[in-house]
């Protein structure tokens, strides 16, 4: 997503007072990196939030000082939330030279049905949700798509090697990593299991008959001759 901003203020409060900026609709923001001393900076919750929302930790951000007209490119490096009301607490933004090549995580996202899960019955699984690519920062991509069309059976899967790329943008992944398959109807292998555990057991139940019939006799022979010999 291109033009991505957020104009900030300085930030006299610090420690546990920031806890009244938060009460009043307001969160704490640290700028660090590239070329500039570590600021601590703050912003409207609404806006903040509707930004981090938007830029994920890929996406390149214009962060802008009041007072200042150095406009600085940013990721969104952590994201703190409250643990029980979820409520965005602190934001870590970091800047970066556009000039050198940086490492982020982009989302993979899969669209479409898949005709193996609407005709079959199976269940789309994705292990690898996104993928980590080098590149300049104003060229790193908001995600890569793949459409689920194409997993037409329960053997076709999408792999890294399947993500289209521009020259300009490496994927670190292993090109045979898994991104996502169509695995069959648990029934259905239930019913492939207990079918080949039926045959088995059926012939397990044949040969134990046989064993019982040839050892039931041989016992009932040694038990004669120890009787005759005890009468002799």
């Amino acid at each position: 997503m291109e033009g991505l901003a957020i104009a900030t203020d300085k930030r006299e409060i610090t420690g546990k007072k920031v806890a009244t900026l938060r009460r009043s609709g307001i969160t704490p923001i640290h700028l660090y990196g590239n070329g500039i001393e570590s600021q601590s900076l703050q912003c409207d919750t609404a806006t903040v939030n509707k930004v981090v929302l938007q830029a994920g930790t890929n996406i390149p951000v214009t962060v802008t000082v009041a007072g200042n007209p150095e406009e600085n490119v940013c990721f969104v490096r952590e994201v703190q939330y409250h643990p029980v009301t979820d409520r965005l607490i602190h934001v870590d933004f970091m800047k970066v030279d556009v000039t050198r090549s940086v490492r982020a995580e982009v989302p993979i996202i899969i669209s479409g049905l898949s005709p193996a899960v609407r005709n079959m019955g199976g269940t789309l699984l994705q292990p690898l949700q996104s993928v980590t690519v080098e590149a300049l920062p104003m060229d790193i991509p908001s995600m890569f798509s793949l459409n689920a069309d194409l997993l037409i059976d329960f053997d076709t899967n999408f792999y890294v090697s399947d993500l289209e790329a521009p020259e300009n943008i490496t994927i670190v992944n292993d090109e045979e990593d898994l991104v996502a398959g169509v695995v069959a109807p648990r029934i259905e292998r239930e019913v492939s299991l207990d079918g080949d555990g039926g045959e088995e057991s059926e012939e397990d139940t044949d040969s134990e008959d046989g064993q019982a019939e040839e050892g039931g006799d041989g016992s009932t022979d040694s038990d004669s001759s120890q009787g005759e010999s005890g009468d002799s």
